[in-house]
């Protein structure tokens, strides 16, 4: 240790104090989902999938779209958001700017919210299998289409 410069001590205990968010809380934050009904089809950012009730660790640094849907039921969407977590105080204190660099880089410096998100899935209505008559306008019909009746004037 002799011969390491000044500079270079400095730095390493930069380094060392750097990231504290990160450090404490890590870059993935554990969010939970529900759903009433249970066992509706869940999917964030158009990729990850599971089933309610469950807990998926998300990455702190985006914000996620996620969709939560059943058959028979409307679907249900939301927006995880991430904030600036309290770690950051941490960090101007004792990481200074790098340590701040580092979790913003990272995303330790941010937390989603809400930490858990329960949807409540309402029965969709004017399905084909319900009974309800269906009566669609439309400009240009399918030659595929059977014609089942016409609206005349009297």
């Amino acid at each position: 240790m002799r011969n390491a410069s000044p500079a270079l001590l400095v730095a390493g205990l930069l380094m060392s104090l750097a990231g504290c968010a990160t450090i404490m809380h890590g870059t993935g934050q554990d969010v939970g989902f529900g759903s009433s009904p249970t066992s509706a089809k869940i999917t964030v950012d158009n990729q990850r999938s599971a089933t309610t009730p469950t807990v998926m660790k998300l990455s702190r640094k985006d914000n996620h779209i996620v969709r939560i849907e059943l058959d028979g039921y409307l679907p249900y969407e939301a927006t995880l958001t991430r904030g600036v977590s309290g770690w950051v105080w941490g960090n101007l204190v004792v990481g200074g700017l790098v340590g701040l660099a580092v979790d913003a880089i990272s995303g330790g410096l941010y937390k989603l919210s809400p930490e858990q998100l329960t949807a409540t899935l309402a029965k969709q209505t004017g399905t084909a299998d319900d009974g309800v008559l269906q009566i669609y306008v439309v400009l240009r019909p399918d030659p595929s289409w059977v014609k089942v009746g016409q609206l005349g004037r009297e």
